[in-house]
């Protein structure tokens, strides 16, 4: 192939300049499996030469880049790389972890999990000593039922083609001999999302967006003895999207001051301030408890009361 200044990274993966991408992809995962870590332990650099190898072939960008300046131009054109999962999922139709056969699979056998929704939930001292049940009113998004989460008819959703369905713009600028600028930026044609649907054939719904805004009332129970700072989990009831798997809706208990009691554990503790008669004399008054009884503290006459007894 005319006007390749440097064969290295083909001759890595055994390949020559005018290979197809399928050619490429026989090409390196073949060689990924023979000199994986977990096969061979010891050719940890190799297996990261042919990674770094089909990860500048396979992305046309990069390809131009490399083809027209060799490696010196991908060091000056600067840039990040698609990563080692990625490369991974491409080529094996899953992650690394995936490929290894190990790994942080979600609940539901490999679909990306969605963010937890977390949220603070006020209580007071009496909501945890006596256990309250509550309702909580929060907005979530959800897969639109007209679509089933598409955004359009049956095979409406296209890749992008002005970014080639990454969602972003890379644009390459030489500035000088041997030296050469790279540039990303949003996708304005599909606004960062890779894909785009026609407006005739967009759902009406939810206007292509795929998911709609809805309001979710939960029922919260407190227990008894909750701590402040201790979570109520709600699996599965985060945000919706397309192929992800919902994340959960996470409650932090924070406990109000109280103006009478403190607490520290399982123990209350309260100050109260008495006069040198009562000090000296005994002393009798009522508290209210959290759970609404009146409880009479004495202090015996004649026996003299010292401070923080």
């Amino acid at each position: 192939m005319a006007n390749v200044v440097d064969t290295k990274l083909y001759d890595i993966l055994g390949v020559s300049p005018s290979s197809t991408e399928n050619e490429l992809k026989k090409a390196y995962r073949k060689l990924a499996k023979e000199y994986h870590p977990d096969k061979n332990p010891n050719h940890g650099d190799k297996f990261k030469e042919i990674s770094f190898a089909y990860e500048v072939l396979t992305n046309p960008e990069k390809k131009e880049l490399y083809d027209r300046y060799g490696e010196q131009g991908l060091r000056e054109g600067g840039g990040g790389g698609a990563g080692m999962d990625d490369i991974f999922s491409h080529i094996f139709g899953g992650g690394l972890f995936g490929f290894m056969g190990q790994g942080n699979r979600s609940r539901n056998g490999g679909r990306r999990r969605g963010e937890d929704m977390v949220h603070p939930l006020k209580v007071t001292l009496e909501d945890v000593y006596n256990g309250k049940t509550t309702k909580l009113q929060l907005s979530k998004s959800v897969l639109c039922s007209t679509c089933n989460g598409q955004g359009g008819k049956t095979g409406a959703v296209q890749k992008c083609t002005t970014c080639r369905g990454r969602g972003m713009r890379i644009m390459i600028r030489q500035l000088a001999p041997g030296m050469v600028q790279q540039m990303q930026s949003v996708c304005t044609d599909c606004n960062g999302e890779g894909e785009v649907i026609s407006e005739k054939d967009r759902c009406k719904k939810c206007e292509g967006k795929k998911v709609l805004k809805e309001v979710k009332i939960l029922e919260v129970h407190v227990d008894k003895g909750m701590k402040h700072s201790q979570k109520i989990t709600f699996g599965g009831e985060a945000d919706q999207a397309p192929g992800v798997e919902p994340g959960d809706i996470v409650l932090v208990l924070q406990e109000k001051e109280h103006e009478t009691y403190r607490r520290d554990g399982k123990d209350l503790f309260m100050n109260h301030k008495i006069g040198l008669v009562e000090a000296l004399c005994g002393f009798q008054f009522m508290v209210k408890h959290l759970d609404g009884r009146q409880i009479v503290v004495k202090y015996p006459a004649g026996k003299v009361i010292e401070p923080a007894m």
